[in-house]
């Protein structure tokens, strides 16, 4: 199990928010921190310490006031981590490449994608055509509904008629090398992960799937490891003392690259 470190920029700072509280209309959000330091310094922290495939994830729209300073943000990041780091937040065929340019080793790709609440594949072959699906990683962050987890879009608001099952998995699998996946209804909230899920997720054995979402104390941290079969991957945000909570960040090291 790999721990893959996060960068969340929203309003042209690093913040750890709770997911499902993100609203384009004013630019809000519920924060749970928000760093003095800007994205490059964590960069740089997750390059000093070998850490590949963290993410930075772009929180504001592109017609928000905001986006360009988020947007330099995460760029920075990339700038000084060239090849460490992976980013998502409005990419589409058109500026994916521009990603990539700058240090990305891969770009994650949601609401382009799942359009109109369905996958829409003339986009999806389009992205991949124009990047190659080794730099792709789809992100199919959800929200549970009834019986069901569907994929939600456009930062967490929306939600599809995709269903997070191994059939969705299998027939995303060609298009991309990773994917994403965020239990939005537990993210930021420090309070469990969706067991239901990471159970799923462990028993999955085709691409590499990193797992975010109420992971908060080293007991969670060896039960996420138990049911994800020691195969997965996992991001940890609010809870880590990076972004002030108590999880100190070399002990979740330690037990992401235990055997």
């Amino acid at each position: 199990m790999e721990f893959r470190p996060c960068i969340d920029i929203h309003n042209g700072k690093v913040k750890q928010i709770v997911g499902g509280s993100l609203k384009d209309l004013g630019d809000r959000a519920q924060e749970n921190f928000v760093s003095e330091q800007d994205a490059a310094f964590y960069a740089k922290l997750y390059q000093k310490n070998s850490l590949k495939g963290g993410h930075i994830i772009l929180l504001n729209a592109s017609d928000s006031p905001y986006y360009e300073a988020t947007k330099e943000q995460a760029l920075s990041a990339l700038r000084v981590y060239p090849g460490g780091l992976q980013v998502g937040g409005g990419i589409t065929a058109e500026n994916a490449a521009e990603y990539l340019a700058a240090g990305a080793s891969h770009v994650i790709v949601t609401s382009y994608v799942f359009r109109e609440g369905r996958i829409d594949y003339d986009r999806l072959d389009k992205l991949v055509q124009s990047i190659g699906k080794e730099h792709l990683v789809l992100d199919v962050s959800c929200k549970r509904a009834g019986e069901q987890y569907l994929v939600v879009t456009d930062r967490w608001q929306k939600l599809t008629e995709e269903a997070v099952d191994e059939a969705l998995l299998k027939k995303l699998s060609v298009y991309c090398d990773e994917f994403l996946i965020h239990a939005v209804d537990v993210e930021g909230k420090a309070r469990g992960m969706e067991q239901e899920l990471v159970k799923f997720i462990g028993n999955y054995t085709g691409n590499p799937i990193t797992y975010a979402g109420g992971v908060h104390s080293m007991e969670d941290l060896y039960l996420l490891k138990k049911l994800g079969q020691n195969r997965m991957n996992v991001t940890i945000g609010s809870a880590l003392d990076l972004f002030g909570g108590s999880m100190k960040w070399e002990d979740v090291l330690t037990v992401c690259r235990e055997k």
